[in-house]
């Protein structure tokens, strides 16, 4: 419910300025808008609190109130950005404040013109008695007396040093040793050249930890071939791209004087068997969801007869028999961790370099563990909650986590509802301020490697972070979700910091449900196409080539302020000039030779734009 805020962050300061000039405005206008200014706040007030309750535990009145608070929020920020414009037009300061505070000595001129005076007052207007008519509601349900206060964190985060070392040293990665070993032996067991690829899949339900055991045996021997690759594939994948991941990774130089051609699937293939011709590659195919995409991945790479290795993971039993050798004991059924390796895990994310459980938490952690049923990704999650901002939370909270997560996970569950609600838990543990950039996360794609940088950047444009350094505070922000677990590192920077995340499948899941009931992100695949939109779209992520033009257009579409395409759809960009208020335009990756409908020439004509990729 944190979302509900909306626009609120940025919005109160522009107010607060604006009251502090004078100016020749309207006596009424100034009254209005001081008005509203108290009510705004008094609801960001209560806002607050309810955010601190899950929304499934929410009344369906109180959301429906804080749903109107959120629209409303970012109608008036509009309004308000709208007269900026106005003024200030394409002449843009490098913070929203800053425009706003350099704009008031030429205010007055504007609203000395009776036509720009009588058309903001008009908007004034409209937005008090929305106001008026919002907050009668929220007295008359009383929305904002049931709920305690949220203290907010404010210090700086650094990034774990644990994590640094769970990332820089594979060793010491737990429960994963031995079947690394064995299945490395599995592979090079026999080893001919003069063979086909031999094909291992690892096999098990989401959290258990397939591509960190897939990830390590790849760094262990990916020094002895020629060339290697490690892509992802995911549940509704883009096999064209897939297939570019490839070939980046097998053969930069041919990717590169490629990269202004567009190709279909049968040139990418015939390119790649060019290049891995007769090299001995490694390479692991990561997420398989459907037997299909294996099918048109595997026609580039079984040409082979240099005696090749291939690692492919999934979720399925019978895609792990299509996706392996024909020998059943080229499939690896992944196994939950054991007792001792679950509590190492647990206990050093919880406790660093002291591995020791301290006596008074022995009994509490050891039921923890067994409703973690051994899964990795569970414990990670609940070990990283107990012990956030490197501060280990008190006994009493250790009880209520225990008694918040219900039955627990069922070896061998393979629907995974609990561990969504373990999941859902650390999600409504974050402050607000962390929700609401977890849930901006949404935006990107499924296995998306997401630099850090343009997140923090994106996260600033959008008004998600407030303060004096931004920056700095939105590096806090990134960091603190690491330690959290709440997003994955990928990369490091050649000076060791972090320089890329993933969101886990099982996550971006969660975080895509929350992110599309609070009207926050749009997300446009193949799989939504024929879903109308009964409410403003306020962000809109385009994901997918199969999209129908007709419907985006149709859709409430004024009011985007993020518009992020991904190269799949780079082909369904639509015109510029629908976009009123637009504030993040985001490209990247997108190959505009490709593209036959871009069209940036009205790009100089977005004044609200604060982000360009």
């Amino acid at each position: 419910m944190d979302l509900a805020l909306g626009a609120m962050g940025s919005l109160l300061p522009k107010l607060g300025e604006l009251l502090k000039e004078e100016y020749m405005m309207q006596t009424s206008v100034k009254q209005d808008i001081e008005a509203f200014s108290r009510e705004l706040r008094s609801m960001r007030a209560a806002l607050r609190r309810v955010a601190e309750v899950p929304r499934e535990e929410l009344d369906e009145e109180v959301k429906l109130w804080a749903g109107d608070v959120r629209e409303l929020s970012y109608d008036m920020e509009d309004v308000v950005d709208s007269l900026i414009v106005r003024v200030k037009g394409s002449d843009r300061a490098d913070t929203e404040l800053n425009i706003f505070r350099e704009l008031m000595g030429k205010m007055g001129r504007l609203l000395k013109q009776g036509k720009a005076r009588r058309e903001i007052a008009t908007a004034i207007r409209g937005i008090k008695e929305q106001l008026k008519d919002v907050a009668t509601r929220h007295k008359r349900y009383k929305a904002d007396g049931a709920f305690a206060n949220l203290a907010a964190a404010s210090r700086i985060t650094t990034v774990d040093p644990l994590l640094v070392a769970l990332y820089e040293d594979k060793e010491r990665i737990v429960g994963i040793e031995n079947a690394r070993d064995k299945l490395i032996e599995k592979l090079c067991l026999n080893d001919d050249v003069s063979k086909q690829p031999k094909i291992l899949s690892i096999v098990g339900f989401g959290g258990l930890g397939k591509t960190t055991l897939s990830k390590a045996i790849y760094d262990k021997v990916r020094s002895g071939f020629d060339c290697t690759a490690f892509v992802s594939v995911s549940r509704s994948p883009d096999i064209k791209k897939v297939l570019k991941e490839l070939l980046f990774e097998v053969d930069k130089q041919r990717y590169m004087s490629l990269s202004g051609a567009t190709l279909n699937e049968k040139q990418l293939i015939d390119q790649l068997q060019e290049s891995l011709g007769s090299k001995r590659y490694f390479i692991v195919v990561d997420d398989i969801w459907d037997v299909s995409a294996w099918k048109t991945i595997r026609y580039a790479l079984m040409h082979s007869e240099c005696g090749s290795r291939i690692i492919t993971t999934t979720r399925n039993i019978n895609v792990s028999k299509e996706c392996s050798s024909h020998n059943d004991d080229m499939v690896h059924n992944m196994k939950p961790l054991s007792d001792g390796d679950s509590q190492r895990l647990f206990y050093n994310r919880i406790f660093l370099g002291d591995k020791m459980c301290p006596p008074e938490l022995q009994e509490v952690s050891m039921n923890i563990l067994k409703k973690c049923a051994e899964v990795p990704l569970a414990i990670i999650t609940l070990a990283s909650h107990l012990a956030s901002n490197r501060q280990i939370k008190p006994i009493s909270e250790w009880y209520v986590l225990l008694n918040s997560i219900g039955s627990g996970i069922t070896k061998g569950d393979t629907n995974l509802e609990e561990m969504r609600r373990i999941l859902s838990f650390s999600y409504h543990d974050l402050p607000s301020h962390l929700k609401t950039c977890l849930l901006y996360l949404s935006i990107f794609p499924e296995d998306c490697s997401i630099d850090r940088d343009r997140l923090i950047r994106r996260w600033i444009a959008e008004g998600l972070i407030q303060g004096d350094n931004l920056y700095e505070i939105g590096l806090s922000y990134f960091n603190e979700l690491l330690n959290r677990s709440m997003i994955q590192l990928s990369d490091f920077d050649c000076y060791g910091e972090p320089r890329t995340c993933r969101v886990h499948d099982i996550m971006l899941d969660l975080i895509c449900d929350l992110a599309s009931e609070e009207n926050f992100v749009t997300i446009m695949d193949f799989t939504k196409v024929n879903t109308p939109f009964k409410r403003k779209v306020r962000r809109l992520s385009v994901q997918k080539e199969e999209l129908a033009n007709t419907q985006l257009v149709t859709s409430s579409i004024s009011q985007v302020r993020s518009y992020t395409i991904f190269s799949p759809a780079i082909n369904q960009m639509l015109p510029l000039s629908l976009f009123e208020v637009l504030r993040v335009l985001d490209l990247e990756g997108c190959n505009l030779v490709e593209s036959d409908q871009l069209n940036l020439r009205c790009v100089g004509d977005l004044l609200h734009m604060r982000y360009l990729d």
